[in-house]
């Protein structure tokens, strides 16, 4: 059963949530089990362990933009094993997407927050939802300016791809670290396997003779940056909160490398619908969903690097604290 939205309505008359039921009882037995989701698996992995084989041989030019790719390409399958892919058991989904090959954070403290970001009717509220970029007004006044000021070219799509890598890590970081500070333990063993899991790469990367600081440079940060280019404008403060979640329709190389997670609005509407049945369901009921978040929508993302390409897309204060708002 894919769940819905009850924002986006539930009923069978609306139409949407009767053709994402038909959607997900669809096709064979390849796609009724998550096929296409194990194949980009299989994609995924030997991708990257093709990279790495080959690095020596590689300039850095064509290996941080594949490797930074493939990187967040495995940061879109575990997306997909948080949501959906409920046809296999839950320790085989985290398993075939637990390696931290992004390096910066474990899958399991992300499937915790990011379950935490879907919400909706908190989205965008600083301290409710782990995602946001917005900051309460009282604390933004008591920031230094010189830190303001990072914080507002952090808010320009170029800003975003240089320093948002930068940021949003140590942020998360901070967070934890506060947490232990306060003496909760309880991420202490989610934490202690994935720096296992990091001795491991490391211990793989000597061997490949792949140098730590080039799969920093040439995987890590470059994946990052992707993931900063898809997330620049998925959310905004609106009143109503089926219009805080955009649509940026891209083109099929951006649109696999995110699993359509760049048709953001459908993904909160439907949020256990698999990847791969996202884009029917938008080619179908376009006007409809377009109408539901209110026009949010970019064509691509060049459009979205024109427009705020050196010009903060907005200031991260969020609007006094009110009531949550109807759908």
């Amino acid at each position: 059963m894919t769940a819905t939205n009850p924002e986006f309505g539930a009923h069978p008359a609306d139409g949407i949530a009767a053709a994402v039921a038909r959607s997900a009882g669809e096709g064979g037995w390849f796609w009724r089990h998550e096929g296409p989701t194990l194949v980009i698996a299989a994609a995924i992995y030997g991708a990257w362990g093709l990279l790495l084989w080959f690095h020596a041989a590689l300039p850095w030019w064509v290996l941080a933009p594949a490797g930074g790719y493939v990187v967040q390409w495995h940061f879109s399958l575990q997306h997909e094993a948080i949501h959906s892919w409920r046809t296999l058991p839950h320790w085989l989904r985290t398993a075939i997407v637990w390696p931290p090959i992004g390096l910066w954070f474990p899958f399991e403290l992300y499937r915790k927050s990011h379950s935490i970001h879907h919400r909706n009717t908190y989205l965008t509220y600083p301290g409710e939802d782990t995602e946001t970029l917005y900051h309460k007004e009282a604390a933004w006044q008591h920031y230094p300016t010189a830190w303001r000021r990072v914080l507002l070219v952090n808010q320009t799509f170029l800003g975003r791809l240089v320093l948002g890598p930068l940021i949003r890590p140590p942020r998360l970081w901070l967070i934890e670290l506060r947490r232990l500070w306060r003496g909760d333990t309880a991420h202490v063993w989610i934490w202690a396997r994935h720096f296992a899991g990091l001795a491991a790469l490391v211990a793989l990367l000597e061997t490949l003779g792949v140098p730590l600081w080039r799969y920093l440079l040439e995987f890590a940060y470059p994946g990052i940056m992707y993931g900063m280019m898809r997330s620049f404008i998925e959310h905004r403060w609106d009143e109503r909160p089926s219009r805080r979640i955009a649509v940026v329709e891209s083109n099929p190389v951006f649109g696999l490398l995110f699993l359509w997670n760049n048709l953001h609005a459908v993904h909160h509407s439907f949020p256990t619908l698999s990847w791969y049945r996202l884009p029917r369901i938008w080619r179908e009921h376009r006007s409809r969903i377009i109408e539901h978040n209110g026009g949010y929508l970019f064509a691509g993302y060049g459009e979205i690097a024109r427009r705020w390409l050196l010009r903060p897309v907005f200031v991260p204060i969020h609007p006094p604290s009110r009531e949550h708002g109807a759908a």
